[in-house]
């Protein structure tokens, strides 16, 4: 069992039980998923981009990418429905507070100039999102063997109904946030 995992059924659940009242245990807010997307718009002209793209998020994440195809054409960007754009990564259970742990403790650290992640990033229903600029914050990846630097976007859905509790989770579970 991951390490997060176990501090959430220690520490987490009952902290959030007390903080917030609840009256049954079903109520504690809890991470739900973390979608990992690269949205690649060079991948119209060169298709190889896409194979790296998969390649480190699987690096990243331990799980094999889906690559995301656009669902309808745009004159102005060149883009014909069907073309591959993007690729995203879904985890859910062990895996997902394996990478959280890693993100929050290893990778956000090593970001130049680090001071937290925005506190305010919240979608009004309790999910998180945060982009990174590169890739290259993960120790996975090895910087020789890169094409080329990625950012990527990070989405943390939980199934808390405000933001109040969502923060108050990811609070607890180690989200280094900014003052």
């Amino acid at each position: 069992m991951a390490r997060l995992e176990e501090l959430y059924n220690e520490k987490v659940a009952p902290a959030l039980m007390q903080k917030f009242a609840y009256k049954s245990v079903m109520q504690i807010p809890k991470i739900d998923k973390i979608v990992l997307n690269i949205g690649l718009g060079e991948a119209k002209d060169n298709p190889k981009v896409i194979d790296a793209a998969v390649s480190d998020l699987e690096l990243i994440t331990g799980q094999k990418p889906v690559v995301t195809k656009a669902r309808n054409s745009v004159a102005n960007f060149k883009i014909r429905e069907g073309m591959s754009i993007g690729c995203k990564v879904t985890l859910r259970g062990e895996r997902m507070y394996e990478f959280l742990d890693r993100f929050f403790n290893v990778a956000l650290p090593r970001v130049r100039d680090f001071r937290g992640i925005n506190p305010n990033s919240f979608d009004g229903r309790g999910n998180y999102a945060t982009g990174i600029k590169e890739q290259l914050i993960f120790p996975e990846i090895d910087y020789d063997k890169i094409d080329k630097i990625r950012g990527m976007d990070i989405i943390i859905a939980t199934t808390a109904k405000t933001d109040e509790e969502a923060r108050e989770l990811l609070t607890l579970m180690g989200a280094p946030f900014a003052n």
